[in-house]
């Protein structure tokens, strides 16, 4: 039976992979700490023409789901544990059940349902369509676990969804009580292909003193609203994704937006997300405003 406060429950996909385990292990100290159940949840996809196979899918889906519910209640005990399995293809049900989370989160490799997960149709349509942030779990390489140390990294870039992704990096921080470094850069392309276009007087260091003055002002409500969370301040001449990767080193977790504008343009679904999520030595959280 689905929790009833499945609305402001945290969502875990599920599929009997390493992954999804350590996604599970972190979903459920994210529950502790904002004291939410978790869910853990299975989609059971029936290959056309495989109908016969339906039983003996659904069953392997609920195997899984115990294994899951049996190690994240033991290394979380702390924690409600809720269980629910569906048929049909996995991103349309996690489409779906996004609408009543609080927080979508998925492993970084996946079997079945979520078979080459980071580059197929899943965690592109999950995050693309998905009704509450998504997080994708990793750690420095694909099955390692997800660091539980460190600050958390955030991308500035001034639109309305990078807002959004700001004020959940500072919950984070205020949760888990560690710095949030947050990084703005001011050139989304690389200063060899954009030089000669350039023009040769430009006074980078007053442009550099601009930019970090709209980072400040981007953070200061935020920061007036969470005056516990410690600030760091990253402002770059650099692309998006090297500004991240290059704070993500040692951190915990780093959050973006789904779309953007100005530096970071398209970061939420583009080249820079793939980069991250495909390079990242934390998980990635993609938020997008939410509708509840």
């Amino acid at each position: 039976m689905v929790d009833t406060s499945a609305r402001h429950s945290i969502l875990v996909g599920i599929d009997g992979s390493g992954s999804a385990l350590h996604a599970a292990r972190w979903a459920a100290r994210e529950g502790r700490q904002r004291r939410m159940p978790v869910r853990l949840f299975h989609a059971c996809a029936v290959p056309p023409g495989a109908a016969a196979a339906t039983e003996t899918l659904v069953e392997q889906g609920h195997q899984w789901l115990r294994l899951a519910k049996d190690e994240v209640s033991a290394e979380v005990p702390d924690v409600d544990v809720h269980t629910d399995l569906r048929v049909g293809p996995a991103a349309r049900e996690i489409v779906d059940e996004s609408a009543k989370s609080r927080l979508v989160v998925l492993g970084s490799r996946g079997l079945g349902g979520f078979q080459e997960m980071l580059l197929g149709s899943v965690s592109v349509a999950v995050a693309r369509h998905g009704h509450c942030p998504v997080v994708v779990v990793r750690g420095r390489m694909p099955d390692d676990p997800p660091p539980a140390t460190g600050p958390i990294v955030v991308g500035v870039d001034g639109s309305p969804v990078s807002d959004a992704a700001v004020e959940f990096a500072f919950e984070e921080a205020g949760f888990r009580n560690v710095p949030l470094v947050a990084v703005h850069t001011w050139l989304d392309v690389s200063v060899e292909e954009t030089w000669a276009a350039l023009p040769s007087d430009v006074d980078w260091d007053a442009v550099a003193e601009d930019e970090s003055r709209v980072l400040a002002e981007r953070l200061a409500g935020l920061s007036e609203k969470y005056p516990e969370v410690e600030v760091r301040r990253r402002v770059m001449r650099d692309r998006p994704v090297r500004g991240l990767l290059s704070e993500a080193d040692g951190a915990q977790l780093i959050v973006i937006g789904s779309r953007g504008r100005g530096g970071f343009a398209g970061m939420g679904l583009g080249s820079t997300s793939q980069t991250l999520l495909h390079h990242s030595p934390c998980p990635v959280i993609v938020v997008r405003t939410p509708d509840f």
